[in-house]
């Protein structure tokens, strides 16, 4: 049986192959794919060939390069070992790529809730990456909290931390529609990181600096700027993907004297079986972010911008490259091939 997948054959390029469906293994499950979630960070990374892209793996860039992580569909077929999915079952997929079946072990897989629209399910791994952001600063209610960075990761991590009871939020980006964005999702402020009086505006703001930060550009600069809004014993996440090593900044007056955590939160820097506190797997996150949207405390699929055919995919990321403002969240629809 064949399917289609986007592909990046070569740098700055994508297109549409037609490949083979893997067979289903005894602990895998085979999911009709429905709608995808485009990463742009990770994705545009990919497309331009970046070389840090593997994680622990040594630098390297290779092509084709397959992009995609957070799905959602239809369970088409179940391993013989297989307990709990049947087939017909709604589910959101991590670790799955933009194609039109993912086959993938079965502990990949999470049960959509009744309620809670594939839309939202298939954003619902993306949203595992900031909630685990804050989970490693140990947020108390009541505490300041900065997001530096306003894509996907940092519009999803403004709105969880209403819920986790920060205040105030402090909302960063260089880019005023998302800072604008941002505020209409539940930040109390807003504000360049260009401007000469960004960190003074900042600690007025949150008196005397903010207790956590959010880093979610993977920029130097930015956490080098962040780093002057935190108040002592701040907690600093490091959620968006350091790629460039080259980070020059004041160690001893920006992080050793203040007393200031900086905390490695790349999303698989987690358990991988057993949920405790600060540190939980992607699929109890998965499971808590699809219960948030079904109890109301936000709406995923709100965020959304654009949604696109697959074979729309050589326009899509050709935009990624070239844009600033690349819109926040798009989806890939499968039922449109």
């Amino acid at each position: 049986m064949k399917m289609k997948q986007i592909v990046f054959p070569e740098i700055n390029k994508a297109a549409i192959w037609e490949v083979d469906v893997p067979a289903v293994g005894d602990n895998a499950v085979c999911v009709k794919t429905l709608y995808s979630t485009l990463s742009a960070g990770t994705e545009r990374a990919l497309i331009t060939g970046d070389p840090n892209v593997a994680g622990s793996m040594p630098a390297s860039v290779y092509f084709p390069r397959f992009a995609g992580y957070s799905s959602s569909g239809i369970v088409t077929e179940v391993g013989k070992n297989v307990k709990g999915l049947a087939v017909g079952d709604r589910v959101a997929v991590y670790s799955s790529h933009h194609k039109q079946y993912n086959v993938v072990p079965a502990a990949q897989v999470v049960k959509i809730p009744e309620g809670v629209s594939l839309e939202d399910a298939a954003v619902s791994y993306v949203s595992t990456f900031p909630m685990a952001a804050i989970r490693k600063t140990r947020l108390e209610i009541g505490e300041s909290a900065m997001v530096m960075g306003l894509g996907l990761l940092g519009q999803i991590a403004v709105r969880l931390l209403r819920i986790a009871g920060a205040m105030p939020i402090v909302a960063v980006d260089l880019v005023p529609e998302r800072r604008e964005e941002a505020l209409a999702a539940g930040a109390d402020y807003a504000f360049d990181p260009t401007d000469p009086d960004f960190a003074k505006e900042v600690k007025e703001v949150t008196g005397g600096g903010a207790k956590v930060c959010i880093e979610v550009t993977g920029v130097g600069p930015a956490l080098d700027s962040a780093l002057d809004c935190m108040a002592h014993f701040g907690r600093v996440a490091l959620l968006g993907c350091t790629r460039d090593k080259n980070f020059t900044i004041d160690y001893y007056r920006k992080v050793h004297f203040p007393g200031i955590t900086l905390v490695g939160a790349h999303t698989n820097a987690r358990p991988e079986h057993e949920s405790h506190p600060g540190y939980f797997t992607h699929v109890d996150d998965m499971r808590v972010s699809m219960n948030l949207c079904r109890g109301g405390r936000y709406s995923l699929s709100a965020m959304i911008k654009e949604i696109h055919s697959p074979e729309e995919c050589a326009e899509v990321y050709d935009r990624l490259i070239k844009e600033r403002n690349f819109p926040t969240l798009v989806l890939f629809d499968w039922s449109k091939m």
